[in-house]
């Protein structure tokens, strides 16, 4: 075997292979054994079958088999003494072997561009201190109370107010025709809470128990129910009580009946590490990400095409996911799939650059993923899309995604080192107004 190997581009390779006749015999004659060994034929015993009879029987299987065993054998042998590492999908172009003729075939592939790799140890960055404030306590303690809450109509004439509700009747039209789905029979609506939109709340503030009254209210463009968005309807409405949560008073008795708490105090103890735990990660992961990303601003390397296309498919999807997950329609976006790649792609490229970056260090400072750390992340995939784990590792398998993912943990464990070989300074939380 001789080959040639030609840079297309710093990130292509293109590798020419001239394989003899002799070893194009070698290889079909491997191939041939082999089927004389595994194959049944009538009227031979196994293993005994002659090579005419094998040839004559499965000649086109025996071809196909023996040309991809060859050139997967010799791509192997190729770029294992190379410096280099295919990133994309290794496409072949050739035809089959023809016993007493040479045999040449032509590989293409991505490789991971050569780059100076910066200085990413002893890296100065500021993390900001975890703090709870006892506001955020205070919010948690009032959902609990109002989870125990009990509802009473008020005594007052009036309509409802904020952080009352109103029970209320309601039906919509469009043109004098009832739509289906929006409308409902003694519901009681949180008031100021943003359960609905806001101009059905401000209608229904005008109107005490009792009294009736329609007004017409035009759906948002980005409304859930996209046969709605944009159009103008109906809205009639009753408001037969107005009524408040007469919240119970905050005592251990309460907390155990609400959360199983010990007492109140256990209760904002273990609420409060939860929040700290919590935050102290959000810092921590806010103050990497910006270490790492100004390391990766730095970098000037052209980036693999189809490693980035694939990243880019992957980050569209995601919208059009996100989107269709929260109930809304990808039209309900305004934009082409063609605009919305445009949109990512500054992402995209930022996201590949920064991961080869990773990559690198990851090779350089002999870090490495481990079976059970690749099936640790599939459970907790499985888990966050609700999915049964055997699907969701079958799907990563056909779909070639587990290199994707190994290379996605491997990234993750480079960053951390890196944040971890880092002069981390503890500030202040940034005030929000300040952000």
């Amino acid at each position: 075997m001789d080959f040639n190997i030609e840079e297309i581009s710093p990130v292509e390779r293109e590798i020419k292979v001239s394989v003899s006749a002799e070893e194009v015999g070698a290889a079909l004659d491997a191939t041939i054994a082999m089927y004389k060994v595994q194959t049944p034929v009538k009227g031979f015993r196994k293993g005994k079958v002659p090579a005419s009879v094998i040839q004559s029987k499965y000649k086109k299987q025996i071809i196909s088999e023996a040309t991809t065993d060859l050139i997967n054998y010799q791509i192997n042998e190729i770029l294992n003494g190379q410096s280099f590492v295919p990133v994309s999908k290794i496409d072949v172009d050739s035809k089959e072997l023809v016993r007493g003729e040479d045999f040449n075939y032509v590989i293409k592939f991505e490789i991971v561009p050569e780059f100076e790799t910066p200085v990413y140890l002893g890296l100065k960055v500021d993390e900001e201190r975890a703090e709870v404030a006892d506001s955020e306590l205070t919010e948690v303690e009032t959902r609990l109370l109002q989870s125990m809450a009990k509802i009473a109509p008020i005594d007052d004439d009036r309509p409802a107010k904020d952080g009352e509700l109103a029970s209320v009747t309601f039906s919509t039209e469009i043109d004098g025709e009832p739509v289906p789905g929006i409308q409902a029979d003694n519901f009681d609506l949180p008031i100021g809470e943003g359960h609905s939109l806001k101009e059905f709340e401000d209608f229904v503030k005008t109107l005490k128990a009792g009294e009736s009254g329609e007004t017409d209210i035009t759906f948002p463009e980005d409304f859930i129910n996209t046969d709605l968005a944009g159009k103008t309807a109906t809205m009639k409405v009753t408001v037969h009580a107005v009524k408040e949560r007469k919240l119970p008073e905050l005592t251990d008795d309460v907390v155990k009946k609400a959360g199983g708490f010990e007492s109140v105090e256990k209760m904002r103890e273990v609420i409060k590490q939860s929040y700290m735990a919590n935050r102290k990660q959000l810092c921590k992961s806010a103050a990497q990400t910006k270490l790492i990303k100004g390391i990766a601003e730095e970098l000037d390397f052209q980036l693999p095409p189809s490693l980035l296309e694939d990243r880019l498919d992957r980050m569209v999807q995601d919208v059009v996911s996100r989107t269709e997950r929260s109930g809304k329609s990808f039209e309900s976006l305004g934009k082409s799939i063609e605009e919305l790649r445009e949109e990512q792609r500054p992402m995209a490229e930022e996201s590949v650059r920064t991961e080869i970056f990773l990559l690198t260090v990851a090779k350089r400072e002999e870090l490495t993923v481990e079976p059970h750390e690749v099936e640790g992340a599939l459970y907790q995939i499985a888990q966050q899309t609700r999915q049964d784990f055997s699907s969701v590792k079958s799907y990563y398998e056909e779909n070639n995604l587990l290199i994707p993912l190994k290379d996605r943990l491997l990234a993750d464990k480079a960053a951390e080192f890196i944040y971890e070989n880092a002069d981390v300074t503890e500030i202040d939380p940034v005030a929000k107004d300040e952000a």
